[in-house]
């Protein structure tokens, strides 16, 4: 009987010391696990947050098309339905290379512009364990236009390389945004244009700081609002800083921004640069944008 007893305790500890080994193999798993930080989505909805661009991109493999109207002055009157006469279109295309890097294309019909962009992400808003309280983008765009006899160049069908330099067009932004909480979100951007011709007495270089925001009210609709001041804006000439305020309004794979502005233009050089009409004597845009994202490959679109 005594060896009977010996014999059982004997095989609870053979069998008892693997599964304590395993406990505490895995409580040191455990306690080696790092949690990661968690990134801060849909700081805006769009690309745009009405003219200027936000810090959002898309993902990889998502294509946004892009169709943006702007009408005629409100204070046209009833002749022209208060500018709903006269519109202006500007087409785009944005696709996501990767989750870091966006490019887009486009083509407006004021002064038959063409543009080339690309934005990228360098930092994104994270909390949790490591908290980066700002996302940041940096865009770029580069644009031309190719409307025959603008300031007496050479018709573009005949023109030379030297002759097609003076139309082109540059910017450079960063995009700083903050998602302060799922209703209010925040951003900074500052900005340099370089435009290769001007006309007598303006500046090749202007420097801009645009200030955006989005209020989400309702569960798919958001308010949305933007400024740009800039140097451009002088007491000596007819310039105005562009602004904005308008409506996002979801619609599963749409969002449909509604919105009034005093600037025409849709590229960065041309709204931040162009700006003459005012708000007060009522010269003011009715506009919209539509965004519809296609996935082109296997990928998935960041709500």
């Amino acid at each position: 009987m005594k060896s009977l007893y010996l014999a059982i305790i004997g095989f609870f500890l053979i069998f008892s010391t693997p599964v304590l080994s395993q406990d505490d193999l895995l409580d040191m798993l455990d306690s080696e696990v790092v949690e990661e930080p968690e990134i801060v989505t849909a700081t805006f909805k769009s690309t745009r947050i009405i003219n200027g661009h936000s810090i959002e991109r898309m993902v990889k493999r998502q294509l946004d098309f892009r169709i943006n109207h702007r009408f005629g002055q409100l204070n046209e009157g009833t002749y022209s339905i208060f500018g709903l006469d006269n519109a202006l279109i500007n087409f785009s295309f944005e696709y996501g290379i990767n989750d870091w890097l966006m490019v887009g294309i486009r083509r407006g019909t004021n002064k038959k512009v063409y543009d080339a962009s690309t934005k990228l992400s360098i930092f994104r808003q994270t909390k949790g364990v490591k908290v980066m309280p700002v996302a940041i983008s940096y865009y770029t765009d580069w644009s031309i236009k190719t409307l025959r006899g603008l300031n007496d160049l050479p018709d573009m069908k005949d023109a030379k390389w030297n002759e097609i330099t003076p139309r082109f067009a540059y910017t450079h932004q960063l995009l700083i945004g903050r998602k302060f909480n799922e209703k209010l979100s925040l951003q900074l951007s500052p900005t340099y244009v370089h435009r290769n011709l001007v006309s007598v007495g303006e500046k090749n270089d202007i420097l801009a700081l645009g200030i955006g925001g989005r209020y989400k009210f309702i569960r798919r609709v958001a308010l949305t609002w933007e400024v740009f001041y800039t140097n451009h804006v002088t007491k000596d000439n007819i310039y105005q800083y562009p602004i904005a305020i308008g409506f996002d309004i979801e619609t599963g794979g749409h969002v449909f921004q509604l919105f009034f502005t005093n600037s025409r233009p849709m590229v960065e050089d041309g709204f931040i640069g162009e700006t003459t009409s005012k708000w007060l004597d009522g010269g003011i845009y009715f506009g919209f944008n539509m965004s519809r994202v296609f996935t082109i490959g296997i990928g998935k679109h960041k709500e």
